[in-house]
């Protein structure tokens, strides 16, 4: 396999979280002092069981809710372009077509119409859907719908990327497939992305870095740098190099929740 070796940027947080707690207004604390410094150009993955925050907070990086306590820099996020979002559900227009969900975000922005068709047409043709942009999200298969969101994310030219476990719903065959796809964009357009998931396989398969969470109130419990280089492909899928990888994330996985639980 070719490739650098995936080394972790050394540059100043373009993201940062110092101590963040949020308690929602029924009491539920769904984190608590946790912490978490993202570098530009990076791959990082939140791993943690369902319901540790994860999720929340990928919102409060957003900008979707706000912190109960701590401090919240995101430096890209008043830059040019901002944050993109993927849900794990498209969240598509059903009445709209492809290109006009994905268009969504600049006719919000106010963005002229010759410059929006161009965007539209450079963000589908980054994610392969340029045949399908006057198709309806009701003719696209699971795979498609979400590389639509991931066109329409993408298509502000944000600089981070943030992403909810976006492939969870996908069959594996569409899972592995939008994972090799996702690299090759990460690769290509150089954005920083943080990538929610609960599977310590993908994480393992796509990340520079792994943020392991504990059961709620969620916070780090260790991050674990994976050393492997890029491109990531079938081989490496299914290496010994992999295996010690995912073993690893696992037992750390497990070690953070039985914690939890003392």
């Amino acid at each position: 396999m070719t490739g650098q070796m995936a080394l972790i940027p050394q540059s100043n947080p373009i993201v940062s979280l110092r101590h963040v707690s949020k308690t929602f207004v029924r009491g539920t604390v769904a984190l608590q002092d946790f912490n978490l410094d993202v570098r530009e150009g990076e791959f990082v993955a939140l791993l943690g069981p369902s319901g540790c925050g994860k999720s929340t907070a990928l919102r409060i990086i957003a900008g979707l809710s706000e912190a109960s306590q701590g401090t919240v820099e995101a430096v890209v996020a008043q830059r040019a372009g901002g944050v993109g979002f993927v849900f794990q559900d498209p969240t598509l227009m059903p009445w709209a077509t492809v290109a006009g969900n994905v268009q969504l975000p600049l006719k919000l922005a106010g963005t002229d119409a010759a410059a929006a068709h161009a965007a539209v047409g450079q963000a589908l043709a980054h994610v392969g859907l340029s045949d399908f942009a006057g198709a309806y999200p009701r003719e696209l298969s699971g795979g498609m719908k979400m590389r639509a969101s991931i066109a329409r994310a993408l298509v502000t030219e944000s600089q981070l990327l943030l992403m909810d476990e976006p492939f969870a719903a996908l069959d594996e065959i569409t899972r592995f497939k939008l994972n090799n796809e996702l690299l090759d964009l990460w690769r290509t357009l150089r954005r920083t992305v943080i990538f929610v998931t609960h599977s310590v396989f993908e994480s393992v398969y796509l990340a520079q870095r792994i943020v392991v969470m504990t059961p709620r109130p969620g916070r780090v419990f260790t991050e674990i740098d994976v050393g492997a280089p890029y491109p990531r492909d079938e081989l490496f899928r299914t290496s010994a190099e992999y295996a010690g990888h995912c073993r690893q994330v696992a037992e750390a996985l497990a070690a953070a929740t039985a914690e939890e639980r003392v």
